[in-house]
């Protein structure tokens, strides 16, 4: 489990605690911290913040994001194993 160290700074990150946008997010952007300080069953998936996030959260919302199927399984397994790591 990683947990948020004191010099982050929120406001600097994208937080989702949507599995599936994250797994999204994650073909493009690298995982910054994953937070399970708040709640042991629910973890908060932080990305840096800036312009083209927002424009690749806004088209995933819209249903317009394409990916490959076969990357985002990849990931989605990737990121389950590093939720489940420290269990």
């Amino acid at each position: 489990m990683i947990m948020i160290q004191e010099n982050i700074r929120l406001k600097d990150y994208y937080s989702t605690s949507d599995l599936a946008l994250a797994t999204a997010i994650s073909l493009w952007y690298p995982i910054e911290v994953i937070d399970k300080t708040q709640n042991l069953h629910k973890a908060q998936f932080l990305f840096k913040q800036n312009e083209q996030l927002d424009q690749l959260i806004e088209a995933y919302w819209r249903g317009e994001l394409k990916v490959n199927p076969q990357a985002y399984f990849n990931a989605l397994k990737m990121l389950k194993a590093r939720l489940y790591e420290n269990r």
